[in-house]
């Protein structure tokens, strides 16, 4: 099964994600989850960013809380809606909202 899981929260859904069983995880941050792809606590990027997935962060979702795209870790790559609508029809079968 290829799944997107679509992250909305900064609290911490890396316990969820693990029992989240898929050949294909990619997992989309919008919303304040648009945090895991840049705070820095201690020097340390978010734990959610070393699950095995691809990564993706909503541009607009950045911008409205006034990160820039140079600010996101390396390990995720930047979308837009359209970016988005691509990936749920051409990527992924599954999708889940945490």
């Amino acid at each position: 099964m290829r799944l997107a899981v679509f992250v909305s929260d900064l609290r911490s859904t890396v316990d969820t994600l693990e029992r989240l069983k898929a050949e294909k995880l990619g997992i989309v941050l919008v919303g304040n989850g648009v945090y895991h792809a840049s705070l820095k606590e201690n020097g340390k990027s978010s734990p959610l960013l070393d699950k095995p997935a691809s990564f993706y962060v909503l541009s607009e979702d950045l911008e409205t809380r006034g990160i820039s795209a140079s600010e996101v870790d390396s390990r995720v790559k930047v979308v837009n809606y359209g970016d988005v609508v691509d990936l749920i029809f051409n990527e992924y079968e599954k999708l889940a909202w945490l």
